[in-house]
């Protein structure tokens, strides 16, 4: 990878040079890897590493069903509008197998040499069934008997028999089933039950739910001998786009797109180490399938299962609790307090988890609901609970007779299912349900309230950087901001207008909304940094983000580091930019922080001299959030709103316990981790807000 870039090619064209960009695919991955990288850290309370382990499985799961699906189909963004890495689709697949491959070898070490040894030390010992005495071997075969067997139906292929359809992502064991009296052998296959706990507890310890089945499996097929058993599992593509000719009635071509998911091509084969070339060949060939497609995992397959070793109820081995705290400005000795009062005397900035989300945002929308002098709601919801209690308050100011919409997206991947049933939902109780465009998401994340006021009409609005979801909202960090200013609370009713009525896209003064004008708009902020730097007023430019992929963006980032302005970038995930190249990136540094909060905030600040102009909102700068979807962007006027957001910034680039460093050879250095004083930046967060409320 290059590292420098020669004299005079700073030229626009020079920094389309493939050289300065590092592709999605791969870049994605190697997040991933730095997840995984968490749950082998000692340092990481022990069944916190066994949800990460969970949460890299996860990932990848998603990463073949979307990514690497896409790639497949031909369907991914148009390499030139995002990065120029121009790395051709075959030889992407390739270099993410050979990845994931030595990933997957990652993966099984850390369970087999660390993580299963750890647990057993503190007293949750996974077993095998020839480590089990026979006391428990009886208790786990009368409990297959009871609670497995019954939920088993083994499918075997021969005549009249076809190779069965194996469901995405479902647990498999596959065998060869031989008749000792005839010899005559066939494939069988049966499926894990999903609906029975992954990891069984038993008298003296835990038990794959797999290891159970296959050791009483002489029940499944009854005088047969088994040979050659070995899990298995098949991942499917599971996008789904909407045409244009789709969108008259959007929640049925929705439907319609789910119900053929599940039939999506397969992407790839996972099957246990032991597996024969023979078999493997020949679920390869069923599901036409590459043999770069196909990973042996020496281990256990689907780690998500994880996630119920993760919720035991071990405090000793989890992070310390935490509990969010009211935002001060919302703090009161009773229950009772005029949210609406509150932002009148100004700007409300709260950042999830440190601060309650229940206490300020769900407040924001329930007490709108219940006020009699609200007479309007308007909301966006992409992904929220299946018992939210934003929706009960939308319905239930619906009831009140208060004119309520809410604007749910159908199309938000894994979610869909869940979104239909709540705008059914919804729509019975009387609330106006807007449906995403086809082929264009509602990705913004904000609430608006109209309210009658003495002799006018007043409007307060609050713009995040994160869903209406209070589950997510204690693990995910995100930042809002509450606010009734005139400008800003203008253009967000403009918004909403235009995306449930008919008409040509509003212009706005306060808000930057996508597509039309979030990339624009934010590298016209880039430019007057970098103009003002020119004129002797010094310049920084500081954005954080989930992802930087978008080739305008980097390019402007890039002139900026020319120009001589400080960029300094928080990526969680992926980042296509690459600092540290001489002649083009010199004054760019990259962290990426992983800690126990998904960091999921965007910010975006432009310093110029002593001027700083402050930005939140939903989008990342990727293609689909840039081009394909409705996305905000808001500026942060309130002075000690904006002196917050610094300050979160800056405790990012001084943590040396979670932030990872990007290189210019494109690699990432982990956290230094050598004072044993350091705090990490989530870890002073929550510090802080103690202080604050304490």
């Amino acid at each position: 990878m290059a590292t420098t870039i020669t004299q005079g090619m700073g030229s626009e064209r020079a920094l389309e040079d493939p050289s300065l960009y590092i592709n999605r695919e791969l870049s994605w991955l190697e997040f991933n890897a730095r997840v995984l990288a968490l749950a082998a850290n000692p340092a990481q309370p022990l069944l916190e590493r066994c949800k990460f382990l969970a949460i890299f499985s996860g990932n990848l799961d998603e990463f073949f069903m979307v990514r690497v699906a896409g790639h497949m189909d031909a369907l991914v963004e148009d390499r030139g509008i995002s990065t120029p890495d121009a790395l051709p689709r075959e030889e992407i697949l390739t270099r993410v197998a050979a990845r994931v491959g030595r990933l997957y070898d990652e993966q099984s070490a850390l369970w087999r040499e660390e993580l299963l040894p750890a647990l057993s030390e503190a007293g949750i010992a996974v077993r095998r069934l020839d480590e089990v005495g026979e006391t428990e071997r009886i208790w786990l075969a009368n409990w297959f008997e009871d609670q497995v067997y019954p939920a088993l139906t083994p499918l075997a292929v021969g005549p009249g028999l076809p190779f069965p359809y194996i469901s995405s992502l479902s647990l498999n064991l596959g065998l060869t089933v031989r008749d000792p009296e005839t010899d005559e052998t066939r494939f069988a296959r049966v499926k894990v039950p999903p609906q029975l706990p992954r990891f069984v507890p038993s008298p003296e310890g835990v038990v794959l739910l797999e290891d159970v089945i296959s050791t009483n499996l002489r029940q499944v097929f009854p005088g047969m001998r088994m040979e050659d058993i070995v899990q298995f599992r098949i991942t499917r593509d599971a996008d789904i786009s909407i045409s244009m000719d789709e969108a008259e009635d959007l929640m049925g071509a929705v439907e319609v797109q789910l119900r053929r998911r599940r039939f999506g091509h397969a992407v790839r084969l996972e099957v246990g180490s032991t597996a024969s070339e023979q078999l493997m060949n020949d679920l390869r060939e069923e599901h036409d399938l590459a043999e770069r497609d196909v990973f042996q995992v020496d281990g256990p397959l689907d780690l998500t299962g994880l996630w119920s070793l993760a919720g035991l109820d071990r405090p000793d081995l989890k992070y310390r609790p935490w509990r969010p705290r009211t935002p001060p400005p919302l703090q009161t000795d009773s229950d009772e307090i005029d949210i609406f009062a509150r932002i009148r005397r100004g700007d409300i900035l709260v950042h999830h988890p440190y601060e309650d989300f229940t206490a300020s945002v769900q407040r924001f929308v329930e007490q709108a609901a219940e006020d009699p002098d609200v007479l309007a709601i308007k909301q966006t919801v992409y992904r929220t609970t299946g018992d939210s209690p934003i929706i009960e308050a939308l319905m239930r100011a619906a009831a009140a007779g208060k004119q309520t919409v809410c604007l749910v997206e159908l199309q938000a991947r894994f979610d869909e299912e869940r979104n239909i049933r709540q705008a059914r939902m919804l729509e019975r109780a009387g609330v106006h349900v807007v449906y995403g465009q086809a082929g264009r998401k509602t990705h913004a994340k904000l609430s608006l309230v109209i309210r009658r006021e003495g002799d006018r009409v007043r409007r307060y609005v609050h713009v995040g950087t994160g869903n209406y979801n209070p589950s997510t909202a204690r693990l995910y960090t995100d930042l809002g901001i509450f606010t009734c200013r005139d400008d800003t609370t203008e253009n967000v009713a403009d918004l909403f207008n235009y995306l449930t009525g008919f008409g040509r896209p509003p212009t706005y003064r306060k808000i930057l909304v996508a597509p039309e004008h979030v990339r624009d708009g934010l590298i016209a902020q880039i430019e007057r940094v970098i103009a003002a730097h020119r004129a002797g007023s010094p310049g920084r430019v500081t954005m954080k983000m989930n992802a930087l992929i978008d080739g305008p963006v980097i390019r402007a980032l890039y002139r900026a580091s020319q120009a001589g302005v400080q960029v300094d970038l928080v990526i969680r995930s992926i980042c296509g930019l690459i600092p540290g190249v001489e002649g083009v990136s010199e004054n760019i540094r990259v962290v990426s922080v992983l800690g126990r909060f998904l960091e999921h905030s965007r910010v975006f600040a432009f310093a110029s001299g002593d001027e700083t102009r402050y930005f939140i909102g939903s989008a990342d700068m990727m293609v689909r959030n840039l081009d394909n979807r409705v996305e905000v962007v808001a500026e942060v006027e309130d002075t000690a709103a904006k002196a917050e957001i610094q300050t979160v910034l800056d405790l990012h680039f001084s943590d040396t316990v979670s932030a990872w460093h990007l290189d210019s050879d494109g690699t990432w250095a982990p956290p230094a981790g050598d004072d044993p004083d350091a705090l990490g930046v989530q870890e002073a967060l929550m510090r802080r807000i103690e202080g604050r409320t304490s």
